[in-house]
């Protein structure tokens, strides 16, 4: 148990499957109280809700489209609405959307990857932050991933780029933010069985992925849980701000 984060207001964006399930779970089980957000897939947030309250934590599950922005902000308020505060706000809503070769990108899809895995951060955490400045601090966790280090698998590159912007986002919020208490880190996952690949990567890409990895295997949403708590509690990261902690069996190695 994590006893600093016990009580603690958690808003997960993306929560209802893979990493953002995981680590909703995982904070529950600390004590947080948790705000499950999700898009589509309301039975599977419910789920996690269900898991959180049968860990003696409270849950709620919270709907919206992290596209729109104003829905964005709209989420972060009811999770105040319902709370009372927010203290901890990770931005793990994002995803691929679609393989393509460069030759095949349209300004459509780039507007979808960009709103998706940028904007929706930016969105959130411009109405997180001004709960956390009047509560002195909170803590922000952005998920980003190992393809912004190396550009992304096949038909991957506008994910990557969008991810690239997170981390560097990260590191310019971090020293906006530090002198409101607000610490502002990312998580990096490698390459993680979640809904993401299953969707998006056929058996002969991930085993092609899994060959660069020295653990040569795949990691588990689980295996990243453990990143969200640590970056979340003053006890243990109290003096880490601007970093990107990366969880990817040693595939990338700063």
């Amino acid at each position: 148990m994590i006893e600093d984060l016990a009580g603690k207001v958690v808003l997960v964006t993306g929560a209802s499957t893979g990493i953002g399930a995981a680590a909703a779970r995982a904070f529950g089980e600390n004590g947080a109280r948790v705000a499950v957000h999700y898009n589509s897939s309301r039975t599977e947030a419910e789920g996690v809700v269900a898991a959180i309250r049968s860990s003696g934590a409270e849950a709620v599950a919270i709907q919206g489209d992290v596209c729109v922005s104003e829905t964005c902000r709209d989420i972060v308020a009811r999770t105040v609405e319902h709370f009372g505060r927010i203290d901890v706000l990770i931005n793990n809503a994002g995803g691929l959307v679609q393989r393509v070769p460069i030759g095949d990108v349209t300004d459509d899809l780039f507007d979808q990857v960009l709103h998706l895995n940028v904007r929706s951060a930016l969105a959130c955490i411009g109405a997180a932050v001004p709960c956390m400045r009047r509560q002195g601090g909170g803590a922000i966790i952005n998920v980003t991933s190992v393809a912004a280090r190396h550009g992304g698998g096949t038909g991957a590159v506008l994910y990557a780029g969008s991810k690239g912007f997170v981390s560097t986002m990260t590191r310019g919020l971090a020293k906006e933010l530090v002198g409101d208490g607000i610490r502002v880190n990312a998580v990096a996952p490698g390459v993680i069985h979640t809904p993401f690949h299953e969707r998006f990567s056929t058996p002969e890409l991930l085993e092609s992925f899994k060959a660069t990895i020295p653990m040569k295997r795949i990691g588990t949403a689980d295996e990243c849980a453990g990143a969200f708590l640590y970056l979340a509690s003053p006890q243990l990261s109290g003096y880490v701000t601007g970093q990107i902690l990366e969880v990817n069996g040693g595939q990338y190695m700063p």
